[in-house]
């Protein structure tokens, strides 16, 4: 995701048909992961679990806003440091299980269904629909970043932005910077050999 974008918005432009409203790399995937692991440690119901996930779609960019959750949480800081690490390695978590056979289809064919029904029914008219995707920002200085956006029906309505955050999510931020730049960079300079 945080090359492929980059590719598909270069590909766009290169045919006149871009437009960064309607250009998303889904996300979701990390943010049922961390309402899922955050859930099991609070013993809450995951479908009540918000947790906005920032940044990227890999490792250490997979940045999750755990004192943005809604309900409230709280961890103490190991807990809250082991807890980010598993939800920036779930995917490897995964196919470490699967012993190299396979990775995580149904929860990936789960969040991509829940990410396109937020955006059929905010094609539809619904109002207030939130989800967070990798998109065309300038919210850091990394030319692209997800953050919650309010979608519509034209895609993007609003950047919702990264709201407060907690010292630790902006040291992550901060962290994640360069290899969501490097990543950024690699894709658009593939893009640039396509003919």
């Amino acid at each position: 995701v945080n090359s492929t974008i980059p590719i598909t918005s270069e590909v766009f432009k290169k045919h006149g048909v871009y437009n960064p409203n309607r250009i998303f790399g889904v996300t979701t995937l990390d943010i049922v992961r961390a309402n899922t692991f955050v859930a099991e440690l609070k013993g809450l119901d995951p479908a009540r679990v918000s947790v906005p996930v920032i940044g990227g779609h890999a490792g250490k960019t997979i940045i999750p806003l755990i004192s943005q959750c809604t309900p409230k949480v709280d961890f103490p800081q190991d807990q809250l440091e082991k807890l980010t690490g598993r939800i920036q390695e779930a995917g490897t978590e995964v196919v470490k299980a699967k012993a190299g056979a396979g990775s995580a289809t149904l929860s990936m064919a789960y969040a991509g269904a829940r990410f396109v029904f937020s955006l059929v029914d905010a094609m539809n008219g619904k109002e207030g629909v939130i989800e967070c995707a990798f998109v065309r920002s300038e919210e850091t200085e990394s030319p692209y970043f997800s953050t919650p956006l309010l979608l519509g029906k034209n895609g993007i309505e609003k950047n919702l932005g990264i709201g407060k955050i907690s010292p630790f999510e902006e040291k992550m931020v901060a962290e994640a910077m360069s290899e969501l730049k490097a990543s950024i960079k690699k894709g658009e300079e593939f893009a640039k050999n396509f003919k």
